[in-house]
């Protein structure tokens, strides 16, 4: 799952170096934060949080194949 974020993370972005995942396991979800340069958390993002929903939507639909609730943060 970590290396699914990663990998279309560091395709959005310009300084594809600078992207880093941290996870967190709580009881009810596995938590992913995603750290990004400045300049790119914009382009992570995207026009109203379309990007990202997106990037959420996969990463869901891949943690339902697993039977986990993940969640992802842009820190």
């Amino acid at each position: 799952m970590k290396q699914l974020i990663e990998l279309i993370a560091q395709s959005l972005v310009d300084h594809p170096e600078q992207v880093s995942i941290h996870e967190r396991v709580t009881e009810q979800a596995i938590i992913y934060e995603l750290t990004v340069a400045n300049e790119d958390k914009g382009k992570v993002i995207g026009k109203q949080g379309r990007v990202v929903k997106a990037v959420r939507s996969v990463v869901g639909a891949a943690a339902v194949k697993e039977n986990k609730r993940v969640m992802i943060e842009i820190v």
